[in-house]
């Protein structure tokens, strides 16, 4: 396992809020997260929440804007942030949109040459990143949650759905929720992934909830006036619940957008449903 690099760290309501880069064996690049570590993680091990941005964001975003840090260390949980992308490769056409390559992994295994060798962003969220922070963190490995923003929230639906062994707990803020339906998921799927339409299906959340179910609650919130709802569809993720028999608890919180302002508004909630389904 790769040797954590410190970048920084801060004391935050009594516990401590840090960003290391390590060298990645999934995304072969260097790779940046940052964790707030809870007051309690001095004495014992914490739950711990793993957080998905969005579409041009990198492992700074949350941790500025998000204000989380006060109600997790009420709580008593851990926060790891990651980057959205491998960065620094230089794949010719990486920075061309905000939508795909740089800030837009999009939480796949690419299986298209360039994006293949590095841009295995699943890998490295649902396995190679808890197995870092299990090794060099006083957390709770076995009480793990998943929540995100936007993209984020499509990968940390995706992810809790293909992996509940590792993932007790889900929720997202405005997740796109059918990819293969939207103009953002369908851009980054067919360049990523090829256009077989059934490797699109294991990244599409609301195609997955069918398959596969969901144990407990979902917890989703949508501001009604989000500009960008045509690529987000929690209608269908609602209505493959409803097929499911999976419990939804889809929120539309009347007069926010798209921003973290919205994130921030609603994190609480979010912090305390994961608490409750972790402790």
């Amino acid at each position: 396992m790769s040797e954590l690099k410190l970048i920084s760290q801060s004391k935050s309501f009594d516990g401590l809020q840090i960003t290391y880069s390590h060298e990645s064996s999934s995304t072969k690049s260097t790779m940046r997260f940052g964790i707030y570590l809870p007051p309690q993680a001095q004495t014992q091990k914490v739950p711990v929440l793993y957080w998905l941005s969005g579409l041009t964001c990198t492992e700074e975003n949350f941790i500025i804007k998000a204000g989380a840090q006060r109600v997790a260390a009420e709580l008593g949980i851990a926060i790891v942030t990651c980057d959205t992308s491998p960065r620094g490769l230089a794949i010719p056409g990486d920075s061309d949109s905000i939508d795909f390559g740089i800030g837009a992994g999009f939480y796949v295994d690419a299986k298209q040459a360039p994006w293949s060798t590095n841009y295995q962003m699943y890998s490295y969220v649902s396995r190679e990143l808890p197995e870092v922070i299990a090794a060099n963190f006083n957390v709770d490995a076995k009480r793990a949650g998943i929540f995100g923003h936007s993209m984020g929230g499509h990968g940390a639906l995706t992810i809790a759905i293909k992996n509940p062994d590792r993932f007790k707990s889900v929720s997202a803020l405005a997740p796109i929720c059918a990819p293969t339906q939207s103009g953002w998921g369908g851009k980054a799927l067919l360049r990523y992934l090829g256009d077989d339409p059934t490797a699109w299906n294991e990244y599409d959340s609301s195609a997955l909830i069918k398959e596969r179910g969901w144990k407990d609650e979902i917890l989703i919130d949508q501001g009604t006036e989000d500009a960008y709802q045509t690529n987000l569809r929690p209608d269908l993720f609602q209505a493959a619940c409803a097929a499911a028999g999976v419990k939804l608890n889809l929120r539309y919180q009347q007069g926010y957008d798209h921003s973290y302002f919205f994130v921030a508004s609603f994190i609480e909630d979010h912090l305390c449903f994961h608490a409750q389904r972790l402790k």
